[in-house]
């Protein structure tokens, strides 16, 4: 029996991280979220398993946290074996344009965007892994996931002229440097932090693009194929959170512990 607790667990690659784990009857599957009765509509709706409790939070907001956890240690009896901070933003303004368009623009509105970005992507997460690690120090797995983007990857971001979105790349790379720092607290004690990339997801984010977001993302999606000639476009979440569970259950502290890696446990990030 192993315990679960994924945040922004009401759609996308949250909700499958939940519908996998729930498939084993053995697991305590813990769905933090923003809006508690909706998710367990969804979840009643579309998956058959009686070992999920939804718990409501914002991960911005510490007092909810904080009572959201004392309800995940009810549930889990104190311990805590996986933790994966999937919550996290990538904005509809910011997300489809480089930094010539974003500079260019609205200054102030740049501003408020990459504060919103890193206080969710952050921030928020920092209060997390705060509050849940005396849950996973008792743990048996001591595991706790990041969902990063490889779009914070400095190298491939030079090389193959990855200008998108770079707001939420910046609070991204600011997320992997949060996981070697509570790494470095925490490696004596036997606790995995580690970031994983899932790829390149269809989640339905960014619609609706206009004609120069649409120009960019096929220059994006150029630069892809060259870089993985076998790229053929976004994976569904199914694919996606398999190759990741894949990784987080074969990380080890010796040699994952506090390291950036994709849905293939290794530096190839399509």
């Amino acid at each position: 029996m192993a315990s679960y607790l994924v945040t922004g667990a009401s759609r996308g690659i949250g909700f499958e991280f939940v519908r996998q784990l729930s498939a084993d009857a053995n697991n305590i599957v813990v769905a933090l979220v923003r809006d508690k009765e909706a998710t367990e509509k969804k979840i009643a709706a579309e998956i058959t398993a009686s070992n999920i409790t939804v718990v409501q939070a914002d991960i911005t907001n510490i007092e909810e946290l904080q009572a959201a956890v004392a309800i995940v240690s009810k549930v889990t009896n104190g311990t805590l074996d996986y933790v994966i901070a999937n919550a996290g933003k990538i904005s509809d303004w910011s997300g489809l344009d480089d930094v010539q368009d974003l500079g260019l623009g609205d200054p102030k509105l740049l501003e408020e965007d990459m504060l919103e970005l890193f206080r969710i992507n952050v921030v928020g997460n920092a209060h997390l892994f705060n509050l849940v690690v005396p849950l996973v120090r008792k743990g048996t797995a001591k595991k706790v996931i990041a969902i990063s983007s490889g779009l914070a990857e400095s190298t491939m971001t030079i090389r193959w002229r990855l200008t998108l979105g770079y707001p939420y790349a910046v609070s991204k790379g600011a997320l992997n440097t949060l996981i070697t720092k509570f790494q470095a607290q925490y490696i004596d004690e036997g606790i995995l932090f580690l970031a994983v990339c899932p790829g390149t997801v269809d989640t339905g984010h960014l619609v609706n693009p206009n004609e120069k977001q649409q120009n960019n993302l096929m220059a994006m999606g150029a630069a892809f194929q060259k870089y993985q000639p076998n790229f053929t476009g976004p994976v569904q979440p199914s694919e996606a959170v398999t190759d990741v569970l894949k990784v987080v259950h074969n990380a080890t502290i010796e040699k994952d512990a506090g390291g950036f890696v994709s849905h293939l446990g290794n530096q190839q990030w399509l």
